[in-house]
């Protein structure tokens, strides 16, 4: 019990400490853009009614996931295939390394062009930006399965489909997971950047419409919204990688023990 009090002070401590520190610095504040964080928190719940949490919240969450989710099919799928053929990655490498460069915002209007202003453009803009860190890390990851690993699985009769899920990808979990994460925070922001274009409902679209129309405590809790959006999903998503990573943090805990 007590290393758990001790786990959760440790992740509570620095949050508390900066909202203190925000309370303090805008106590006594009188510009507008920067109101007091009391009369922030008053504001919120007057704001973030069940009405506008489905209305606004939950689209943008099915978005980000949508797009999310198939970029995390395709970049694992082609990280795979780039990161087994030496040949495949020799001529995949410099367009890769092109379209990498090229930054996502960049893409909105010509993805309006093709996709119009609807769901689909915003989908495809959060998966143009977290496609890269989770192909990217795929193909290292792939790329550095052990090669003694690969033999002994060969030697066994394991290949196909059993060699790619029991030796491939499971040892290039780790990190295809550190692309996953990576993935989901450069989402939460082409999220939001993508519901600025052309949009009648999600996070990005009201915290907008809160500035233009001068409600600037509204906006301060819209952004409050993504940030404790952004803290959930990390939350949610560390516990899915230590229950499929469990093997691999055991590893390295029995490692950090041994002498």
């Amino acid at each position: 019990m007590r290393p758990f009090l001790l786990r959760l002070l440790f992740v509570f401590a620095l949050p508390a400490l900066l909202v203190a520190l925000w309370w303090l610095a805008s106590d006594g504040s009188t510009n507008v853009y920067w109101p007091p964080l009391r009369t922030i928190l008053r504001t919120f719940p007057d704001v973030w009614t069940g009405e506008r949490l489905r209305s606004d919240l939950v689209p943008s969450v099915l978005r980000l996931l949508a797009g999310y989710a198939a970029t995390a099919v395709v970049g694992v799928a082609l990280g795979t295939v780039i990161g087994s053929y030496r040949r495949v990655r020799a001529v995949c490498e410099p367009v890769l390394e092109f379209l990498r460069a090229l930054p996502p915002p960049v893409l909105v209007p010509v993805i309006m062009l093709f996709a119009g202003i609807g769901d689909t453009m915003k989908i495809a803009v959060i998966a143009s930006g977290c496609v890269w860190p989770i192909l990217l890390n795929t193909v290292e990851g792939v790329r550095a399965v052990d090669s003694v690993m690969a033999e002994t699985a060969r030697s066994y009769g394991i290949t196909g489909v059993a060699r790619l899920r029991s030796v491939v990808l499971r040892a290039a979990s780790p990190q295809i997971f550190a692309g996953l994460r990576q993935a989901l925070s450069i989402g939460i922001i082409l999220m939001v950047i993508s519901e600025m274009f052309a949009a009648s409902d999600g996070l990005g679209f009201t915290v907008v419409q809160f500035q233009r129309s001068f409600a600037i405590p509204d906006m301060w809790t819209g952004i409050l919204v993504l940030g404790l959006l952004g803290f959930l999903l990390s939350v949610v998503f560390q516990l899915v990688e230590r229950r499929v990573l469990g093997w691999y943090h055991g590893l390295r805990a029995v490692s950090r023990r041994s002498p």
